[in-house]
Parts: C-alpha cells; sequence; structure tokens
C-alpha cells in the first residue's frame, strides 16, 4: 500500500465533487446509510458538490438541474423521465449489471433499449455536471450506476481527477464477458484515474478480466489497457462505529433494547437485517434455521429469528418473487414448530430507523449476517459496534461477505450449507462470556481502525496522487476504441 501524502499546510485541499446515483439531503442521511454518511462528513470538512438523480419522475424532464444549499454543501440534481428510469435504473442496472456482478447470470436480462437507455442517462447527467466542475477539483463517482460516467465527461474535456469506487463485488472474466457490451464498459473505466474496490479479491479479478481479455499490462498498482493507465486499489468501506456505539446508547435504542428483551423474556434472539435481495441469502438462512429446530431440539420455544427485510426495487418481477418465497418458507416452518407462545421466525418486511436499528441489535444475542455474495456488508459491522462489550452478542458471518476479509474473530460461514450454519448458531448460544468479549474486543479494534474517515482518506489521498502523476503525464482525453 502506498504511503499516505502529507497533508499541507499551506495549500488548500481540492473541492470534492461527489456524483451518486441518488443525493441524499444531510437531514435524511442515516436513513441514506453508510455511504451517505461518510459522503456528508467529507464534503463538510472540504466542502463541495454532491451531484445526482433527484429520485423524481418528470414526463417531459427539461434537463435543468435543481440546486440545495445545506452549509458548505451543494445538493444538485436532474430528474429522470418514466423511460429513463425504466431503462437506466430498472433495466440495465437492477437487471443486468446488479444480478451478472454478483453471479446470478440466471437472472440476468440482456436488452439493448436498456444499454442504450443507461448510456444516455450517463451522458446527460455528466453533461449537466460538467459546466459545474471548477479546476482543482475531485471528482468521487460512486457504483455500477455510473460506470461510463468518466467517459462521458472526458468528451466534455474535463481534465479534473476522477476516482470511482465499486461498492459490490467485481464478477470473474468468465461472468463479465457474458455482458454483450463488456468491451465497452470496461474500456469506459479507463477513463478514470483511480478505481477503488471493496477486497482484494475484487481487485484482482479486474486486473484478470483487463489481462486476459484486452491485453493489460501491470506495475504495481498501475494498469495499462485502451491506451491509458489508472490505479487499482482495495479500500474497505468501514463505519463510525464510535458513532454507532453512541446510538446503541440513546435513549430510543434502550427503550427497544428493553423492549425486545421483555418480549422475549430468556430467549435467544437472532437478528438478521437486510433490504429485501435475492443475493442476501435470507431463504437460505430461514432454511437454516430449519436445520437448526431439526437437529437441536433444545431450541424450541426458546430461540428466535428475527428477520428485517424491508422491500426494494419492489417493480422488478425477481424481487416480487422473492418476497412470495420467503413468505411461504417462513410460513412453512412457523407451521410446523410453533408453539401458542412462540414463533421460530419473525419476518418483517418494512424499514426499521437506526435507533430501533441499533437497540435491536444490542438486544440480540446473535447477529446473522449470511449474504450469498456482497461487497462488504455493514449490517455486519453496525452489529458488533452496538453490542455492550461486558456481554456482547456472537456474529455469523458469511465467507461471501466483503466484511469477512477484516472480521475473521466472528464465527465464519458457508451460507448455502445449512448444517453449519446452524451449527455456528449453536456454538454461538453456549459460547462463553470470556470468549464473546475476546472475540467483540478483536472485531471492534478493526472497526476503529478501518473506520469510514479511514475508507474515504485513504481513497481521496490515493486519487490526489494519481491527479500529480497524471499532470506529469499530460491531460486526459476520451477513450479510443
Amino acid at each position: 500500500m502506498s504511503p499516505a501524502l502529507p497533508r499541507s499546510t499551506t495549500r488548500p485541499r481540492p473541492r470534492l465533487v461527489a456524483v451518486s446515483n441518488r443525493v441524499v439531503h444531510p437531514r435524511g442521511a442515516a436513513r441514506g446509510g453508510g455511504l451517505a454518511v461518510a459522503l456528508l462528513d467529507a464534503l463538510r470538512e472540504r466542502g463541495g458538490l454532491w451531484f445526482g438523480w433527484s429520485g423524481q419522475i418528470a414526463e417531459r424532464p427539461d434537463g435543468r438541474a435543481t440546486e440545495t444549499v445545506a452549509g458548505e454543501i451543494r445538493l444538485v440534481t436532474v430528474d429522470l423521465s418514466s423511460s429513463e428510469h425504466e431503462d437506466y435504473y430498472n433495466g440495465f442496472a437492477n437487471r443486468c449489471l446488479w444480478p451478472l456482478f454478483h453471479l446470478r447470470l440466471d437472472l440476468t436480462t440482456f436488452d439493448p433499449r436498456h444499454y442504450e437507455g443507461y448510456q444516455r442517462v450517463n451522458r446527460r447527467l455528466a453533461y449537466a455536471l460538467h459546466p459545474m466542475l471548477q479546476e482543482g477539483d475531485q471528482v468521487w463517482v460512486h457504483d455500477y450506476h455510473l460506470l461510463p460516467f468518466a467517459e462521458a465527461l472526458r468528451e466534455q474535456r474535463a481534465s479534473q481527477p476522477i476516482g470511482f469506487f465499486l461498492h459490490i463485488p467485481f464478477p470473474v472474466p468468465e461472468m463479465l464477458t457474458a455482458l454483450p457490451h463488456h468491451r465497452e464498459l470496461m474500456r469506459s473505466l479507463f477513463s478514470y484515474d483511480l478505481l477503488g474496490f471493496q477486497t482484494e479479491a475484487d481487485v484482482q479479478r479486474f486486473r484478470d478480466c483487463v489481462c486476459r481479455e484486452f491485453g493489460g499490462q501491470l506495475r504495481g498498482n498501475s494498469i495499462t489497457a485502451f491506451g491509458r493507465t489508472l490505479t487499482a486499489r482495495a479500500f474497505p468501506i468501514g463505519i463510525d462505529a464510535r458513532e454507532f456505539a453512541k446510538v446503541a446508547e440513546s435513549p430510543a435504542a434502550r427503550l427497544e433494547f428493553q423492549r425486545v428483551r421483555e418480549n422475549r423474556k430468556d430467549r435467544t434472539v437472532i437478528v438478521g437485517v437486510d433490504r429485501l435481495d435475492y443475493t442476501k441469502g435470507i431463504p437460505e438462512r430461514f432454511r437454516s434455521m430449519e436445520c437448526l429446530l431439526d437437529r437441536y431440539p433444545d431450541t424450541h420455544g426458546q430461540v428466535e429469528l428475527l428477520q428485517i427485510a424491508p422491500t426494494s426495487r419492489g417493480e422488478v418481477p425477481e424481487y416480487m418473487a422473492i418476497r412470495r418465497e420467503l413468505e411461504q418458507i417462513a410460513g412453512n416452518i412457523n407451521g410446523r414448530y410453533a408453539q401458542l407462545d412462540w414463533e421460530p421466525i419473525r419476518y418483517i418486511n418494512r424499514p426499521l430507523g437506526r435507533r430501533q436499528l441499533a437497540g435491536i441489535y444490542r438486544a440480540s444475542q446473535i447477529g446473522l449476517v449470511t449474504p450469498l455474495r456482497d461487497g462488504m456488508n455493514l449490517v455486519a459491522k453496525e452489529y458488533v459496534a452496538a453490542q455492550n462489550p461486558a456481554d456482547p452478542g456472537v456474529l455469523v458471518l458469511s465467507r461471501f461477505a466483503g466484511s469477512a476479509q477484516q472480521m475473521q474473530a466472528a464465527l465464519i460461514v458457508n451460507p448455502y450449507d445449512n448444517t453449519a450454519v446452524a451449527d455456528a448458531l449453536q456454538t454461538a448460544r453456549y459460547m462463553p462470556l470470556e470468549e464473546r468479549r475476546q472475540r467483540h474486543a478483536e472485531l471492534m479494534r478493526g472497526l476503529l481502525r478501518d473506520d469510514a474517515d479511514a475508507w474515504r482518506e485513504s481513497f481521496l489521498e490515493e486519487l490526489q496522487r494519481c491527479s500529480l502523476q497524471r499532470a506529469e503525464a499530460g491531460p486526459p482525453t476520451a477513450q479510443a476504441a
């Protein structure tokens, strides 16, 4: 890893221009998740601009941007038409790239109309942002919705350093090449100066793809292809663990803690919190719960899985299907095992507030985080941060979550192996207090070291380094085919 750039006391830090699919107002940052909090902290510190889609659908959007000022931060948004939203967001982003990058080729839709809409929206967004850019800005683009965004900016002769961070996993080359337009998308990534990934494994998959498919050349963290060189590195995203621990001590969280503990009496509460998505492994989790009940009769009436899974992308057919599947599995298991005063699975299909969740995390003796494939998964980190160090719960974590690389003190499981997950849950139930404290202390040390500030600053410092190197090589241009 390259050493951090020394912070100058005389030269002002560059203005940050953050670009993401959605823009979140500071008042709604907690509901917007870890990315929103991290970006707003950076924007508050440096002053800057956050640009993206407004979340609004206009039948005939005029292309003009709407600006809101919140302190030192400018929030700039544009509307999309219903057809743009369908092709760009529901279509190519969430019915093609999302399943493909999560290795679900069986759920991937290849529709040329969606791809054209995706490219068209990226160009329109880039053209709307370009007049607002200033010399010396740092542009930080986020996630799979905006893969070709830098290429569109370069077409407008934008010379600012542009970095990109992929929040989801990068696929293996054999999977990516199933995408009809994979060459164009990979070429567009080389209009960025810096690519950030969640894990070293993601970086390696990216390098393998570029070298095997496009004749890329490696030199340290740099990779050259399509006539241009960029830097590719892992920057695992973190949370503000200290702040979330304080949230878990707040009056609202304490009230939720008491409510959960009183209602469940002396039962073991296992908590799962996920967006309703087929990548999260919730059906497999329910079947692991069924396996636990089958293998360990002492769990009957004594263990409850509290699964919170608010609906996301509810208009996409695959998400409608998984909701029906989960309701059926939970109903079958509860029908088989429930007692008059107990159900083994309590399934909640609506969002809960941050303080309420923190209280539930703290009241739950086991956190069950078992995605089939996940870029990072911050729920695992929030669960650990919310625990009482004197009597902490146990984290059971999928080996296929990016966070597993940093959280080896959890009980690491294969989410496809129902028996192994059931056995890990039983181990967690009876884990001695001293071992729970030791595991929690090790996990917390990692969370405090690799927090959201470290993630943000390491990325932006590396982008600054890349911009200095690029200044010596000359201004970037749009890529040739």
